[in-house]
């Protein structure tokens, strides 16, 4: 299926009845989940994409009856800045939600976790995998995806595996491309290797002509970068401008889709590690039922990897709250999160209990073609 990203953001904007505040109804009546996270700005296309796949899941779990009452996805848009987003959690936390569910970035949910944690409110599903957001542990903090650190450790391993022992990194400047380096130093460091160079870009920019100079006058084998896809786009076509003929490698928050979008043609042969099963491989049982609900869904949907982890953290919330026994709340539902334990969603297996709420540590890597398309 194809559609542009205008006519699918359009639609995904049009189909927001779940989003609008304050015309929410009675809790009573509804199971409600509240989400903070970008859907205007350069790193639009992480909320969208995300928000859209979580939606999916939930209305096919609506339409089929499976909890008792329906699950409402109430979404603001933070433009992926830390205050807009603690401004925007604090207006839905004055809903009453059960949850607050898929925020999207590292300094977004940096300030939006201590709101939920003083206000009891569980923080599920966050998109990022900052090592700051799950330690120490938290009773309300449930993550789903895999951390930066295993994403680092695997690039990382993958370079050392083919020789590459001059690694250099791109990062933004703020605590998602930290944790992002952190992740890289700590993988080489038990190579005993360092970055022979790290440059930055500021959040929601392409300033980037700096940063190319500086790590293209280093000589690395590979660029590791940590940041959003119009910015590590931008990075990536400058490079080769300059005469870097190296590899580059991302992270997943970068928007495998996204990324491959803005770079087109110059897209071949770049690296991004995956949290979650490809979406463009029928191997796995969720992989399959995940396509059939965007072919059923119709044109508004598209299957990509920021989609199809929306779509199985709705999944594992739905399942959580089926096993409910009573009203649900708050505790109930943390309760309930726990004591899913040892669980394969499809082929995607997840473990979550009392003393552990990160539940997968999966990572794989993918490479990007001159096409469109994501091989893995």
């Amino acid at each position: 299926m194809s559609i542009t990203r205008r006519s699918f953001s359009r639609a995904v904007a049009g189909a927001a009845a779940l989003a609008a505040l304050p015309a929410v109804r009675a809790q009573g009546e509804r199971l409600l989940l509240c989400q903070s996270a970008p859907f205007t700005g350069p790193a639009a296309q992480l909320g969208i994409q995300f928000h859209a796949g979580a939606r999916l899941y939930f209305e096919q779990a609506n339409a089929q009856g499976i909890l008792r009452r329906p699950v409402e996805l109430v979404k603001m848009d933070d433009g992926y800045e830390p205050d807009r987003c603690a401004e925007n959690t604090r207006k839905l936390l004055n809903e009453d939600p059960l949850a607050l569910f898929a925020y999207v970035g590292t300094p977004t949910s940096l300030a939006a976790l201590p709101l939920a944690t003083a206000s009891k409110t569980p923080f599920i599903a966050p998109y990022t995998g900052a090592m700051g957001l799950r330690q120490p542990f938290n009773r309300y903090a449930f993550h789903l995806r895999a951390s930066y650190n295993d994403e680092t450790a695997l690039i990382v391993k993958q370079l050392a595996n083919v020789g590459m022992k001059k690694i250099a990194v791109f990062y933004q400047n703020d605590a998602y491309g930290k944790a992002g380096l952190e992740g890289v130093q700590l993988a080489l460091a038990s190579h005993e290797s360092k970055p022979v160079a790290l440059a930055t870009v500021e959040r929601n920019s392409v300033d980037v002509g700096a940063a190319v100079r500086t790590l293209v006058a280093a000589g690395p084998d590979a660029i590791v970068q940590i940041g959003a896809y119009k910015a590590c786009a931008a990075f990536i076509r400058q490079a080769r401008a300059a005469g870097y003929g190296g590899t580059f490698y991302n992270v997943s928050f970068v928007g495998t889709q996204a990324l491959a979008d803005e770079l087109g043609r110059d897209a071949a042969g770049v690296v991004v590690s995956q949290v979650v099963p490809s979406p463009y491989s029928p191997a796995r049982p969720i992989a399959r039922e995940f396509n059939e609900a965007v072919k059923k869904a119709g044109g508004e949907y598209q299957a990509n990897f920021s989609s199809m982890e929306g779509y199985i953290a709705a999944k594992v919330v739905t399942e959580a709250l089926r096993r409910i026994s009573g009203k649900p709340a708050r505790d109930n539902l943390v309760a309930s999160l726990e004591s899913l334990g040892s669980q394969s969603l499809g082929g995607f297996n997840i473990t979550l209990s009392p003393n552990d709420h990160a539940a997968s540590s999966f990572v794989e890597l993918s490479m990007l073609t001159g096409d469109g398309r994501v091989r893995t």
